[in-house]
């Protein structure tokens, strides 16, 4: 658990900063007055920050309450005094601008600008693509030069449909600094880029252990320049989730060989994208934009256009808001927020080269800035996915019918987000650690189960009224449901499974670690794992590890040997999901045709059978039976002659036997799937 005098002391410096800003903020009012930010000018092109021309630079910010506005040059990205500095020019829309020689290519630049007598701190431009290391000052560096060896090659790998889709959630300290992983450059970009590691025992790990998995999207937690790492401490071994934004357009300088020349992040990362993309693997990036990491006055959105865009309360305090739990909110409703947002992502897309992106809090976004970077993306490469958290971590001023959340999901246009419902549902509730779920014995949930299983949308055998939280189905696809057990957030299920079965034993509690994972990858919807556990990744029970040491966090890839039944069964399920069509169904009419949910009449067991050749499946019937209780049972099925494919923890997808007839036996906290061909 939290530890809980971290967290108020956590909580008490977040609420000792709010209060100084909000002293800060109300003088800023007192001194400028009470500023209109709907009277601010909108600058419409996409050529803000650095821009290069065969001999110019091109410098350009948005700062309409600026007097004044000037560049400083310095020659490293740390230390020293500026070796020039220069006024820009204002010109239309807020704009500032300055055009200097490209011989200050390699350089380092910040922003400064004067409200009235004061000259605010400097500042990178909130579009800088380069830094030097911690990313205080940007870099002048021409992004098009750091592209890797065969990058203009590059494809992303094919995907015909969302619903084809099994993401893997990964941090990427995470998966290399095991000492036994066998992976060179621990902690790293490169770590994850290397192939042919193995563990002393000749296990494969990292990259080639994934694709070995048989996922399609390695969602990586994010890689972009946060604040909560001091890059010029390479040794020290800090950890941080990177929640805690500082320039979103730059790669986090933590995970580099090199932090302080900027271009090798850049090209580091290009080349992980390259080699997972070599291996089939597309990429997905975990985006933060709901807040800014820190103290919000030291951020580049806030020293080039002070509170602009972040939403903030009303007199008498001028407080910022806190939806994100973080101490602050960006204004997503703003249209230089909703084109910096746009343009953020798209460039990711495009020099980069990545494949998808999970929204963090995307709740606090309005869905009109969603639609609009869907959108944009879509442009780029229509098979780009976006999901995200559709909910707030706290109150927040805009209204219910504009924010981004679960219950306007039908308002998103093909935007997926995560089904909690299933969630705690198939494991229990997530912030009660002793709570059990379906797979360990719960009976009051088989109808939240159900509700992922048919991917959220409606279903004539759902009844909503007794799911968990939504009590109407929210997506208008399957593929706009991610259905999952566990992510970086709280326990590890295997953590899980033993905080809520005292009294289990182990083998029991791997047997519902399959179940739950059955019920996952056989669902209507787009599956969601987190890395290790398909080989029982433990935190010791640690559930906030957001900043613990790398023996809590890492993958421990010796795990592999001795929990390689369950990575096996893993394995073979997603093979099983991979190869038949009827559990990846993309429309809601296809599932209400398809779907049949059968009577049972034991408490806690869910039946199903997918029928008829669903979504063009070669199998002409399929049925799965869930039974989370503690003793094996016998159901009714349909009369047929039934191949059977999953049962006692393992799976065949030829067949391990036959039943004819209309009964099959299950297990304890198993699952049996059967087949008619």
């Amino acid at each position: 658990m939290l530890n809980m005098k971290f967290l108020f002391f956590f909580i008490s410096s977040i609420l000792l900063s709010m209060t100084t800003l909000a002293q800060k903020n109300l003088k800023f009012v007192e001194k400028f007055g009470d500023v209109s930010f709907d009277n601010y000018p909108v600058y419409t092109k996409d050529d803000l920050g650095l821009t290069f021309s065969k001999k110019k630079l091109t410098f350009k910010i948005w700062s309409p309450p600026a007097k004044k506005a000037r560049i400083h040059i310095y020659d490293n990205g740390i230390s020293g005094v500026p070796e020039k500095t220069k006024e820009l020019k204002k010109g239309k829309d807020g704009l500032w601008s300055i055009k200097l020689s490209r011989k200050l290519e390699g350089k380092f630049y910040t922003f400064q600008i004067l409200y009235d007598s004061i000259w605010l701190a400097e500042t990178p431009d909130p579009y800088a693509k380069a830094t030097g290391a911690n990313g205080n000052r940007a870099m002048i560096l021409d992004v098009s030069a750091t592209n890797p060896e065969g990058w203009e090659n590059d494809q992303r790998p094919s995907l015909k449909s969302f619903s084809d889709i099994i993401l893997y959630e990964l941090h990427l300290r995470d998966i290399s600094v095991y000492p036994n992983s066998g992976i060179e450059h621990k902690g790293k970009y490169l770590g994850l880029a290397e192939t042919g590691t193995k563990t002393s025992t000749g296990l494969s790990t990292g990259l080639d252990h994934i694709k070995e998995l048989g996922v399609t999207h390695v969602h990586i937690l994010p890689a972009f320049d946060h604040r909560s790492i001091d890059e010029e401490k390479p040794l020290d071994n800090q950890y941080n989730w990177g929640y805690d934004p500082k320039n979103y357009n730059v790669p986090e300088g933590s995970y580099s060989t090199d932090p302080y020349d900027g271009a090798v992040r850049i090209r580091e990362f290009k080349q992980m994208v390259k080699s997972l993309h070599d291996n089939g693997l597309r990429v997905v990036m975990d985006v933060v934009y709901n807040h800014t990491g820190g103290a919000v006055e030291e951020n580049p959105l806030y020293l080039l256009a002070p509170n602009y865009f972040y939403r903030m309360g009303d007199s008498p305090n001028y407080e910022f808001t806190n939806g994100s739990g973080c101490g602050n909110e960006t204004a997503s409703e703003r249209p230089m927020m909703r084109k910096f947002m746009v343009e953020s992502m798209a460039y990711w897309a495009k020099e980069y080269h990545i494949d998808g992106f999970r929204v963090d809090l995307m709740g606090l976004h309005d869905i009109e800035t969603m639609n609009a970077v869907a959108a944009e993306l879509r442009k780029i490469d229509p098979t780009i996915f976006i999901y995200g958290e559709g909910w707030t971590a706290g109150d927040t001023p805009l209204s219910e019918q504009q924010r981004a959340v679960k219950t306007n999901t039908l308002k998103l246009d093909g935007i997926a987000v995560f089904s909690d419902e299933f969630r705690d549902g198939v494991k229990g509730h997530v912030f009660q650690p002793n709570n059990k779920g379906f797979i360990n014995g719960e009976q009051k949930l088989k109808e939240s189960v159900k509700f992922g299983i048919v991917g959220a949308v409606s279903h004539p055998q759902v009844d909503n009224k007794q799911v968990n939280y939504s009590k109407y189905p929210w997506a208008k696809t399957p593929t706009q449901c991610i259905n999952y057990v566990s992510c970086h957030d709280n326990h590890t299920l295997w953590d899980r499974l033993k905080n809520s079965c005292a009294g289990s034993t182990e083998q029991e509690m791997l047997e519902m670690n399959k179940l739950a994972q059955t019920i996952v990858l056989t669902s209507q919807g787009v599956p969601f794992l987190h890395a290790g556990e398909e080989f029982i990744r433990t935190k010791f029970g640690v559930e906030n590890s957001f900043e613990a040491p790398d023996h809590i966090n890492m993958i421990n890839w010796d795990n592999k040997a001795q929990y390689a039944d369950v990575l096996t069964y893993y394995q073979d399920l997603i093979k099983l999901r991979k190869a038949h069509p009827a559990f990846r169904m993309s429309t809601q009419e296809d599932i209400a045709k398809h779907l049949e949910f059968l009577d049972v009449p034991h408490d806690n067991m869910i039946v199903y059978q997918l029928k008829d050749h669903a979504n063009g499946d070669s199998w002409k019937r399929i049925v799965l039976i869930f039974n989370g209780n503690k003793v094996g049972k016998q159901v009714e099925i349909p009369q047929g002659n039934w191949n059977i494919i999953c049962q006692n923890g393992r799976i065949a997808h030829e067949g391990m036997g036959m039943i004819t007839g209309n009964k099959a036996n299950v297990l304890p906290y198993s699952a049996c799937i059967l087949a008619e061909w």
